[in-house]
């Protein structure tokens, strides 16, 4: 096979283009100052902490802002790591009540008042249920940690969410 000095020129534009470091990501932002995002879900991660009575607890969670994020919220999810969990943001603050539908794994559904201290916690939601579960009073969140890492972590009603 004869190259052609064009061929050539072109073949060797390519493979520096290829290995530069500009090029169509070059406006991109740095990993490190993206938005981190959930693999399964799609939705933005931020980092929530809980300041209890035994220490303070910090969490990665998925932020569920959107009517139909929320209606999906960690339903047919099959697992979810231990420092992980999901926030419902409700803005403005409103009454809830959350049930297991679709649900595999069983959660604590810990609901925080509109200041961002804890109202209630059902513990250990059953997978499946469709029984209700209801805030004790307006929430500004809802936070989903997987069932029993509340008591693990001694989270209790009055303790200071922050996210």
């Amino acid at each position: 096979m004869r190259l052609t000095r064009s061929t050539f020129a072109a073949a060797f534009l390519f493979a520096f283009a290829a290995c530069s470091q500009g090029g169509a990501d070059a406006d991109a932002k740095p990993a490190a100052t993206q938005a981190a995002v959930h693999p399964e879900s799609g939705l933005r991660i931020i980092p929530l902490k809980v300041k209890s009575q035994s220490g303070a607890h910090a969490f990665k969670v998925e932020v569920a802002t959107t009517a139909q994020e929320q209606a999906k919220g960690l339903m047919f999810r099959t697992q979810m790591g231990a420092d992980e969990g999901m926030i419902f943001v409700n803005n403005p603050p409103r009454r809830a009540a959350f049930w297991m539908r679709n649900t595999v794994i069983p959660l604590d559904i810990i609901f925080i008042g509109t200041d961002h201290r804890i109202l209630n916690i059902a513990a250990n939601a059953v997978p499946y249920d469709e029984t209700p579960l209801p805030a004790d009073g307006v929430t500004s969140g809802v936070l989903e940690l997987n069932g029993g890492r509340a008591a693990q972590l001694g989270i209790k009603a009055g303790d200071k969410v922050s996210w």
